[in-house]
Formats: C-alpha cells, sequence, structure tokens
C-alpha cells in the first residue's frame, strides 16, 4: 500500500482554515503561524494537482474539488480524534463492548433511556442488547454471552440483586368477547379463548410461561403480542408500562377477573462475573439501578 501524500497535520490545517474563516484565525486556533499554513495548502494542492481555494473579490473560497476534500478531511481528522480517545479508554480499561440481555418485562422505554445516558458517556462503547424470555436470560448468562442480565430469576450458581418489582395486569381489546360478557370472569372463561404468549427464548424451552391451555397463539416478540391482543385475537397478562400507550388510547382493557386479574414478580440484575466485569460494564449498570430506582419513587410518590 501506498505512502500517503498528505499528512494528517496538512488535512487538519485545511479543516482548520475552512472551518476559522480565514489563515489568520486558523493559525491562532492550531497555534501555528499565518505563513505555515499558507505553505501547507499550497504545498497539498501541489501533491494533489488541485485547487482548494480560489479568490472571488477579495475572498478565498473553496472550489468544488476544495469542497469534496474538505469534508473528506473533516471526517478523517474527526475519526482520527475517536480512535485516540477510544484507545485512550481501552488503555484504561474501558471495553469496547458491552453486551446486556433484558428479559422483555422490563420496560423497554427505560432500557433506552438508560442506554442513551450511557452513551452520552461513552460514545464509543456498543452495546449489544438481547431481548430474552424466560429460559434465555439465564441461558445467555450460563454461556457467558453476557456481561449482565436483567431477568425473572438467578440462575443457580449465580448472585443477583434485586432490580425491581414488576406487576402484570391480564387484559383484552375492549371489543373482546370476553369483555363483552359484562360480569366477573372466572379462570374458566378464560379457557375457551386464545391465550397470546410469548415464546421462550431459550433454547431448551422448558418453561410454559403460564399457560392456561392449548388455545394459544404464540410469538416471538413483545410488540407482536401487544399488535395481537389489542386486534382482538386474545387475551394476556402484560406490565402495565409495557402497554402504556395501548391504554391511554383504549385499545387494552383490563379483565375483570374474580382472581389471577395481577400477577407479580421480581427482576434482577445479574452479573456473569461481577469480579471481573469491566468499568463500562460496572458503569451501565449503576446508571440502569439509578434510572429503576427514581422510577419506583416516582411511581410510589
Amino acid at each position: 500500500m501506498p505512502s500517503p501524500k498528505i499528512s494528517l497535520d496538512q488535512w487538519s490545517a485545511l479543516v482548520s482554515v475552512v472551518e476559522s474563516g480565514s489563515y489568520a484565525k486558523a493559525a491562532e486556533r492550531i497555534h501555528k503561524s499565518q505563513s505555515t499554513l499558507t505553505y501547507g495548502i499550497k504545498k497539498l494542492e501541489s501533491l494533489l494537482g488541485v485547487k482548494v481555494f480560489e479568490l472571488r473579490g477579495r475572498k478565498a473560497v473553496l472550489t468544488p474539488t476544495g469542497e469534496l476534500l474538505y469534508r473528506r478531511a473533516k471526517t478523517l481528522v474527526e475519526d482520527t480524534a475517536r480512535l485516540e480517545k477510544a484507545a485512550g479508554e481501552l488503555a484504561k480499561g474501558w471495553e469496547p463492548e458491552i453486551r446486556i440481555a433484558a428479559d422483555i418485562l422490563f420496560p423497554t422505554w427505560l432500557l433506552l433511556k438508560c442506554f442513551a445516558e450511557f452513551c452520552a458517556e461513552r460514545p464509543d462503547t456498543h452495546l449489544e442488547l438481547y431481548e430474552t424470555v424466560l429460559g434465555g436470560t439465564d441461558e445467555a448468562l450460563a454461556a457467558r454471552r453476557v456481561e449482565f442480565a436483567i431477568g425473572t430469576s438467578v440462575p443457580q450458581g449465580f448472585v443477583g440483586d434485586i432490580l425491581m418489582p414488576v406487576r402484570l395486569a391480564c387484559m383484552a381489546a375492549p371489543a373482546h368477547p370476553l369483555h363483552r360478557l359484562g360480569r366477573e370472569l372466572a379462570l374458566e372463561d378464560l379457557r375457551q379463548h386464545r391465550h397470546v404468549v410469548i415464546r421462550d427464548s431459550g433454547e431448551q424451552r422448558v418453561r410454559s410461561a403460564g399457560w392456561l391451555n392449548e388455545l394459544r397463539l404464540t410469538v416471538s416478540n413483545k410488540a407482536t403480542a401487544i399488535h395481537a391482543v389489542a386486534n382482538g385475537m386474545g387475551y394476556a397478562w402484560y406490565p402495565e408500562d409495557s402497554v402504556r400507550g395501548e391504554l391511554e388510547r383504549g385499545a387494552l382493557k383490563p379483565l375483570p377477573l374474580r382472581e389471577g386479574a395481577e400477577k407479580s414478580g421480581t427482576l434482577y440484575l445479574t452479573f456473569a462475573d461481577r469480579e471481573t466485569a469491566g468499568p463500562g460494564t460496572l458503569r451501565l449498570a449503576q446508571i440502569i439501578r439509578e434510572a429503576v430506582a427514581r422510577e419506583c419513587k416516582a411511581q410510589n410518590a
């Protein structure tokens, strides 16, 4: 591969001149003499055989070729700065990638809010999310596919911390036949209608997810399940946070069950290996814990 004709310093000088509006201001910005900058740009033009600036009256403006070179040079300079920053973070032990498994019962909006906060602090860290159901969360931890997981249980051999309680309500579309009965419902009423369930994402799939009968619609993700129930295809238990919009729009309505109308559980945050967790992993887990604590406090206020 041939060596570049133009150094990074020269490209950086070009960017500075364009963004500063003049050689004099650019010289102050990057602490070089104006003559050095002028010579550098002329040398760049000579080596590439192009004109970067042209005079219009008394003002030097970019040529069409100069516009292209400026845009590419700006990207090059910014990429180099990001690369140097990332190298510095790696030297401090910050991970380039963090993988997380989160059971679909954890509020998606809250998780994304936590990701946004983390990414604002560490924009060069890649986050990979596994949206899991039941056994899939445990398997991700056991196989060390993730740095930590948010799930409804703590697998054998791991130690997890309670993150938050979760409450699910049995719901159906307002026009569903169960609502049209106009009375308190028994579990036997539910068994005559389709139960919408989300498939266990674990490979073994040994958990039934609380199926009431064989009349089911099984899907693979939360959004599909919510749409199915809102479209009158059955009933299901959902955390209110997951269907807040549907409840406000009247697309879903809690069923008046005599028993079992609500289910409660607990979500845990469990590290695959707390002792070897990197600073990025620990920081993201801290952000999630703090966000959950604020949300729970707000709901209980």
